[in-house]
Order: structure tokens, then sequence, then C-alpha cells
């Protein structure tokens, strides 16, 4: 047999993918599209319920704990780290924990000590003194060489809320490693591969530390190779080989994913695009009599109780950021091949339909990536589980899959790229308002009062003129861009020497390309402001500093998300603007910029952080989530605060993303479940079509969610989308949960 024949690859077709690792090629020369509807979903067997329902039992233990059941505080993080860990051994068919005992978490020290030490003491924990001497006497972490590197502006920008949630200090997150290369070639074949790249022994002088850096890097991305197959032989299984059969190639893919969940505490550990290939093997092993229907689900269901189980111990700060204990193991699903085939597989319905048989759950983060030419069966399937459960996304595949190709994959939120061949670079926010604050105010904050950005003048005006506002917001903007990339610069030179996530970057080609994505916050805000400033009168009021502390509004101005050019028009403008500013610097490791409009849930907080601005907003006030517009003010219906959203550019822009988190009454979809569903699939439709990225989709009404914040213990498993990410709003505190609240739920379409 040819060294790359293995026995595990009969019945596959193909040629291609066996010379070279292309996993994207297998699924196209192998998959079966779906076309029909979900009549064939089988219920949650025996052995199934048996485990949910011990996990129900923790599940409930963890919460009425603090959210938090357990923290091991003898070992630190890392893919061997743990023996095997089982919830009930007997009856898992997908088996493997983060340490020996479900929802224990681990300390990673890794990204900062002081980060690591303050999140066990909020969860009431110690760590072992001689584990903590050893660490601090012998370590260096990121943290402390990114604060070695920050320059002053940059701290003073961080200090005061203009740059936001960087990840100096946790897990940088959003790379996504191509889990199914595991299962599809085994581990050794892997490493091979990977020698190849260091057989090589020329160093090019022109880019000498490049090619030492890289050169260490792959020889570590060996080494984490060969501790997960250990990991993994722990469990009893060998996955040096591919796996032969369909619980195998989920068992040897959740073995890739689970050593990265060990090694790495990062923000956003995504699961990547699985369920077609895992369809490939579970269509095979049905044909051959291995798998019933009802056993094909059992193994997609507790794949999915497990990703349900990933954990990750936090500070008090990062929950203020990202409410609700998120971890954004986003799964995405369907798509298309092309024009006329889409990537639905039975598959695609299982693991939507795990919504049913395990309840619905914020995680993983199931993204359905929709398109105009996706089975209709599949397009009603989806809607109908949205409704039920408020626990999807839907992503523009049209919009995207010219950019990326086929098989691409959501990390965390919206944020796209080919996977096992682009890795990002996070780098959180830039407060937009707060921005404009700024040009008005000379570069001193409007709540701090400290001179944060030099070289600007106070605008004295008694009435604002645009004209100025706009030229100094423009100096602003580009100034506060350098500031942001040498912050984002810093941030991953260091998590690159200290945190380097050497597991998950194994799973991707050794030249990969890297894209360094910086986001927005406040830019609704900004924009209403924007044109407030130009289409109305706007007087500052100002404290005896000369800082403009808040605004005195007559007349009406356009606001953004009624659909209307006016401020539409600046709403792209502006972002096109900042974008350009940032895709003008030089980037770390030759990395690609990109641009979201995505806040989490951390729209809360950098309101909090900002003082009043002239679009009438108070100081403290939420902003919208990502490219929302303000809470309430798109008052002209559901699919005009659409049309708005979908302006917003995402190609040569915005292709980190462009949250939307859109809330409609079920009186407004329709008078029963059926036509609830056909009016979802025509709005999705309607929407994506005008190239717009992405929408969170919640179908329910305000009065049930004041009811479950004034009485939880009858909402349970209450699920809502929040910007980008699923919670149990349970899980969110009173400010964020009132803060959902307050947004605009659409009572006419």
């Amino acid at each position: 047999m040819d060294k790359n024949e293995f026995k595990e690859w009969e019945g596959f077709v193909g040629e291609s993918w066996k010379n070279s690792i292309d996993v994207s090629a297998f699924i196209d020369q192998n998959y079966t599209e779906y076309l029909g509807d979900d009549s064939f979903l089988a219920p949650k067997t025996q052995k199934t319920t048996i485990v949910w329902n011990k996990c129900r039992d923790l599940l409930q233990k963890e919460t009425q704990n603090g959210g938090c059941l357990d923290v091991e505080t003898n070992i630190l993080s890392g893919i061997t780290a743990f023996g095997p860990g089982y919830i009930d051994k007997p009856n898992e068919v997908i088996v493997g924990l983060q340490t020996d005992t479900p929802l224990k978490r681990i300390v990673n020290m890794y990204g900062g000590t002081k980060i690591a030490l303050k999140a066990l003491e909020a969860h009431g924990y110690k760590l072992n003194p001689e584990v903590q001497k050893h660490f601090v006497t012998y370590r260096k972490t990121h943290n402390d060489g990114v604060f070695d590197a920050y320059t002053p502006i940059i701290r003073r920008a961080r200090k005061n809320g203009l740059l936001t949630g960087l990840p100096d200090g946790y897990g940088r997150g959003r790379i996504i490693g191509d889990y199914r290369r595991i299962a599809l070639y085994g581990v050794d074949r892997l490493i091979e591969e990977k020698q190849k790249d260091l057989q090589n022994d020329f160093l090019d002088e022109n880019n000498l530390e490049e090619n030492i850096r890289l050169r260490e890097e792959v020889s570590e991305q060996i080494r984490a190779l060969n501790q997960i197959k250990e990991m993994a032989k722990s469990y009893g299984y060998d996955i040096s080989h591919p796996a032969k059969n369909a619980q195998e190639a989920i068992q040897w893919s959740y073995f890739g994913y689970l050593a990265g969940a060990k090694e790495n505490n990062g923000a956003a550990t995504s699961m990547g695009r699985d369920a077609t290939f895992f369809d490939i093997y579970i269509e095979r092993d049905l044909k051959k009599g291995i798998l019933s229907e009802s056993t094909a689900q059992e193994l997609i269901d507790q794949f999915v109780i497990k990703l349900r189980l990933i954990r990750h111990l936090r500070t008090p700060e990062y929950d203020e950021l990202f409410a609700g204990d998120p971890t954004w193991v986003t799964e995405s699903l369907a798509g298309m091949l092309d024009e006329k085939h889409s990537l639905v597989t039975k598959t695609s319905f299982r693991f939507l339909h795990t919504l049913e048989n395990l309840d619905p759950s914020a995680e993983p983060n199931l993204t359905v990536l929709w398109a105009k030419n996706l089975p209709m069966g599949f397009k009603r399937y989806a809607s109908k589980i949205s409704i039920r459960t408020d626990s999807i996304q839907y992503e523009g595949d049209d919009t995207m899959r010219p950019l990326y190709g086929h098989d691409y994959a959501i990390s965390c939120c919206v944020s796209s790229m080919k996977e096992g061949k682009q890795m990002q670079f996070f780098g959180a926010r830039c407060n937009l308002a707060k921005a404009l604050l700024y040009a008005i105010n000379g570069g001193y904050d409007e709540l701090s009062g400290a001179l944060v950005v030099e070289g600007f003048n106070k605008l004295e005006d008694e009435v604002l003129d645009y004209s100025k506002v706009r030229k100094n917001y423009s100096g602003m903007m580009k100034k506060i861009a350098k500031i942001y990339v040498d912050a984002n610069n810093i941030i991953h030179y260091m998590h690159d020497k200290y945190a380097y996530e050497a597991s998950q970057m194994a799973l991707h080609d050794t030249y990969v390309e890297r894209l360094m994505a910086f986001g927005v916050a406040g830019f609704s805000s900004a924009v209403d402001s924007l044109s407030a400033i130009k289409y109305a009168k706007v007087k500052p009021i100002r404290n005896a500093q000369g800082i403009a502390i808040d605004f005195d509004i007559i007349g009406d101005f356009p606001k953004y998300g009624n659909d209307d050019d006016r401020v539409d028009n600046l709403a792209v403008e502006l972002i096109k603007e900042f974008f350009g500013y940032l895709d003008s610097r030089k980037l770390y490791r030759n990395a690609k910029a990109t641009l979201s409009l995505l806040t989490i849930t951390s729209n809360v907080m950098y309101g909090l952080k900002t003082g009043s601005t002239p679009d009438g907003r108070k100081a403290g006030e939420a902003f919208a989530p990502g490219a929302n517009p303000m809470h309430g003010r798109d008052s002209s219906g559901a699919l005009r605060s659409l049309n708005s959203v979908a302006k917003i550019p995402f190609a040569n822009c915005c292709q980190d993303g462009v949250s939307n988190t859109f809330s409609i009454v079920p009186s407004a979809l329709g008078h029963d479940e059926t036509e609830q569903i056909n009016n979802l699939v025509n709005i999705l439709d309607g929407y994506f079509v005008q190239g717009a990225q992405h929408i969170n989709v919640n179908v329910l009404n305000r009065e049930l969610l004041i009811d479950a914040m004034n009485n939880p213990w009858k909402y349970p498993n209450l699920t809502i989308r929040v910007s980008g990410y699923a919670v149990n709003f349970n899980k969110l505190d009173r400010a964020h949960q009132e803060e959902v609240i307050a947004r605009t739920f659409h009572e006419k379409r």
C-alpha cells in the first residue's frame, strides 16, 4: 500500500486530498447533499439521557455555587496536565474533559500571573503556594511582556476607555485549529508533514527573525501533536492513524479541540466547520449498518454535550466585558459548495436538533451560513429552531464565500477565516463615540479630565459646526488608529513569545495567513451624533475646564436604523475612513487588517466609561451592541432597521464582521408557527441578498424577559442571542439584563 493510502479510507473517493493535507478537497469529493426536511431526526437515546441528566445536575450546582463549580489549584494548564475524566463512562460514546472531573476549571498563568490569581480569588480559591512560587520565579508571562513594551499613550488610551477589551492579560483566542485533520490523516501523518517544513536549513538573511521564530514554532507544534496523541492514549485511543468510522472521526476531532481548550484560555476557542465532514463518515457507517439514525444522533448529541462543558477561569473584569460566561465554541453549519450545490447534510440538521434533544443552550454557538440557494427544508428547520429556542445566529454565505472560498469557519461570533489556512490576531475595540468627544474636547477625556491624545485644539463654538467637528474627528481617528495598531502589534508579539498556541497552530498550514482583527464600539451613537450636529443644532455644555460634558439638542435629526440615506451614508463614510487609517499601518507578521462592528455585551461597560454624546445619549448609558441602531431609535419597522445595517460594507472594510442583534415579537412574525417560519425565512433571504453579513435572531416578548429577570427559577433554560453569541439569560447580571430589555423589540415588519 502507498504510504499516502490508509485502510481507514476505504470507500472514499478522490486522490488530491491523499497527497497533501487538504480536508476541503476530501469534503468536496465525498459528501452527500441533503435536500429533504427534518422528518428523519431521532430523539436522544437512553445513553445520552443518562449522561445529559448528570450534566444538568452539575450545571445546576455550578449556578448555585456562584457560577463556578470547582477549580484545580495544584496543576497548571497543559495538554497532558490531567488524567482522563468522565461524566458516566459506561454511557459515554464521546469521551474527554478539560480536567479529571466535569466543570472543574484550569488555572492558566501564561497570559498573566496577577490576572489568574485575581480570578482564583474572585471564586474563593488560592493557588498552591509551591506552584505559584515556581511559576513566578522561572516564567515571564504575556501580560508582563506587554506592559514592559506599552508606550505612555497606549496606557492612557487603555486607562480612559478609548481602547477597550485589549487581549493584553487573557488569551487572544479566535484561532480555529482544523481539528478534522486529525480524523482524516492521523497525528503521525501531520507530524510527518510538519517535519518536512523543518528540513530546509536555509535562513533568509532578509527575514532572519521571522525564519528563526517560525522554525521554533513548528518544533513546538510537533511537540504539541505528540502530546495530543499522549492525551488521547490516556483515554484508550490511538490517534496516530486516521479514524476508521464516524465515532472515531468525531472523537479524534474532539481530542484536537480538547487539547486547545486544555492548553489555552483563548477568548474564543471555536470548533470550526465539522457537520459536513462528520456526515461523510456517518453516511458510510449507515450504509455498512454500523450506525442507525438513533446512534448517529447519539454521537452528535454527546459531542455537543462535551462542548457545552468547556469552561475557562475568568476575572470579574472579564465577566463585565463578556457577560454570561461565554466560551464561543462556534460551530458553522451549511453554506454552499458553489452556486448550485449546498453543503447541507443530514448532520447539519442533527446539530440543530441538539437544541431539542438537549434543551436550548448558548454553547456551542451554532451558526448557520445562510445562502439564497440553501435547500428550503433546511431553511425552514433552522427558522423553526430559532423561533423555539433563540439559540442560532446566521451569517451571509453569499457575502463571505467569494472572499474565503467554501471551506471557511466563523470564530467567536462573526469572524470568518479559511479553516487551517488563516488565523487571527484578536484586537478588541476602539471607542468611536469617545473618539468623537475627544475631537470636540481637544483630546481631553470627558470623564477624567485627563489629556489623553495630544495635538488637538478644543472646539469652542456655541453651536457645533459640522465641518469643524468632522475635520477634527478625522485627525483624531487617524492618530488613534496608530495608537491602536501599536498596542496590537505589541500584544501579539508578546503573545507569540510567551503564550503561543502550539496545539491549535499545529492544525494549520505552516505558512499561514494572519489577520489582525480590529473593532469599534459606540458606532451608532457616533453616527447619530454626527447626524445631530449636521441636521440639528447641538450646543455643548462645558465644565470649568472647558470640556463638553453634555449637549443641548435643538431640532430633530435622522437616526441610523430607519433606512434613511442621510444618516446611513454617514455611517458608511465613518467606518470606511477609520478602517483606511488602520489598513495603512504596518502590522506584526505582515498581518492583514480587518475590522468588526462587534461589542459582545461590552456595550454596557463601554457606555459606563463614556460621557454624554451629541446624539442625546447620557453619560454612562449603554451603547447599542455591534452595528445595531441605538435602543428604540429604529422606529420605522424591522425591515428598515435591517436595511440600514445591511449597508455597512463587509468586503474590503468590515471583514471581521458586522454584528446585528435582532429581536421581533412573535405576533409580528405571524399568527401561528407555520406563518412565523415562512416570514422568518423571507426576512433572512431579503436581508442577506443585500450583502449583509450577520444577524442574531430573537423571537420573544419584552414581558417574558422582565418576568425572567424577576423570577429566574421559572426559566432555567431561557437562552437569548445578545451580540454575536447566545447566553443563558439567568447568567447575565442585572445591568446586562436591563440593557437587553431596553433594546428594540420590533412589533411590525
